[in-house]
């Protein structure tokens, strides 16, 4: 970039740096690893599967707050809604339900 004014070119390219940049906040993360935990844990014992799906939920919700970590977040709160399912329909089964 070759222009009249050497300050808007370092403000443009710090801008484009910026928006370059993908942050992933730490709720983001682990919204995502308590997500995956539930999800592994919900066949095996349900009420584990459950538990951590809700903190997963609470978790993921708080952290699509931030903007540094929401798109993390959206993907943990979608695995935690998937184990609350999965936990829910395997401890239905086990208990003769269904």
């Amino acid at each position: 970039m070759t222009s009249d004014n050497p300050v808007a070119d370092r403000l443009l390219s710090d801008a484009r740096k910026k928006t370059a940049r993908v942050e992933n906040g730490p709720l983001g993360t682990a919204a995502l690893i308590i997500g995956l935990l539930a999800l592994a844990s919900c066949g095996l014992i349900p009420g584990v599967g459950w538990a951590l799906g809700a903190v997963g939920v609470a978790v993921s919700i708080v952290g699509m707050l931030r903007p540094g970590s929401a798109m993390l977040s959206r993907i943990g709160l979608g695995t935690s809604i998937v184990a609350l399912i999965g936990a829910t329909f395997f401890f239905l089964k086990s208990t003769g339900r269904i």
